[in-house]
């Protein structure tokens, strides 16, 4: 005989609020399996330390494998695309710096995504402030005597940086107009290892570079730090003054590396995996091993992040439409 049909109603009844209540309880228990961590670099770079270093951190942190997943191409697009069409659960997210957050929308005129719209900020990971350097046997052994070199030499001078649109590629733009023009030749290199190279054998005049990347040409004494780009000096290099010292307060210019997910994860997930990574960052151990490397650790909130990137697009902006720089073919 036929089970009667209002029991079964009612257990349905019964089972549709818990289906329904299974969302927010997922949120309560995020991480619940692992997280993949995009890192939109090559594998041994900067960023790529930094994901690593964090993850580790995160992992022990929160119980679960941080999966870190290197996607170099298209000036960091096409990580960033990848990451803007993942789940927006958490459990994907992104190392994004200022190529991808804020010089990219300007340099190009379209993009495989939008970091406004597809984007969510979760924290700052990391400062790298630029440096000027130039080759070890260069006569120049000032950021002033640079400046006077550049202006007086017929033609002017070329000047490295580790790819087009780069923050260091940028950062000697910056310091082209601050210091009242300079004729300056750009050469662009595919990474900072190979720019510092040509640096240090006199190929090109200089190049702005953070310390994550020249640690190794500076301590070596191939290539010699003239001021850093940073509103203080540097904790690896007291004795490099910084430009503001020199009386050009405006050239402060460094990769900013952040966390972003895709732009419709849940407030209450970006909430949980800042407050996790922002630990992890400040566990001794991870502090000490980003600050060795040459990062500048922060972990600062959402709403922090999101402000920062606000008025470094109004700056990076203008400077990139004043100088009509663009990457499109």
């Amino acid at each position: 005989m036929p089970r009667p049909l209002l029991p079964r109603l009612a257990i349905g009844a019964l089972v549709l609020p818990l289906l329904y209540a299974l969302p927010a309880h997922a949120a309560d228990t995020y991480p619940a399996k692992p997280i993949r961590w995009i890192v939109p670099y090559a594998a041994g770079g900067g960023s790529d330390f930094l994901a690593r270093t964090i993850g580790q951190g995160l992992s022990a942190k929160v119980g679960q494998p941080v999966v870190v997943d290197n996607k170099p191409g298209g000036n960091t697009a096409i990580g960033a695309a990848e990451t803007a069409r993942s789940a927006a659960d958490g459990y994907t997210v992104l190392s994004a710096d200022n190529g991808t957050l804020v010089f990219n929308p300007v340099l190009y005129k379209t993009l495989s995504y939008h970091p406004g719209k597809d984007l969510a900020p979760v924290t700052l990971l990391g400062r790298f402030p630029m440096i000027l350097v130039v080759g070890a046997n260069s006569p120049v052994k000032s950021a002033k005597e640079f400046i006077a070199q550049a202006k007086s030499t017929q033609g002017g001078v070329n000047y490295g940086s580790a790819g087009a649109g780069s923050p260091h590629h940028l950062a000697m733009e910056l310091l082209k107009v601050e210091a009242g023009g300079l004729p300056m030749t750009h050469a662009p290199y595919r990474g900072a290892a190979p720019a510092l190279s040509d640096v240090a054998a006199g190929q090109v005049a200089a190049m702005m570079v953070d310390y994550a990347a020249g640690a190794g040409f500076i301590k070596g004494g191939k290539v010699r730090p003239l001021a850093v780009a940073n509103a203080t000096r540097l904790p690896q290099l007291p004795d490099v003054p910084t430009f503001a010292e020199l009386g050009y307060p405006r050239i402060e210019a460094a990769a900013l590396v952040g966390m972003v997910v895709p732009a419709a994860t849940p407030p209450e997930v970006i909430n949980t995996l800042n407050k996790d990574v922002v630990a992890a960052i400040r566990e001794p151990a991870v502090n000490k091993r980003l600050v060795d490397f040459g990062v500048e650790p922060v972990g600062n909130t959402p709403a922090q992040f999101s402000e920062l990137l606000r008025t470094e697009s109004a700056r990076w902006t203008k400077l990139i439409r004043d100088l009509k720089i663009t990457l499109d073919n």
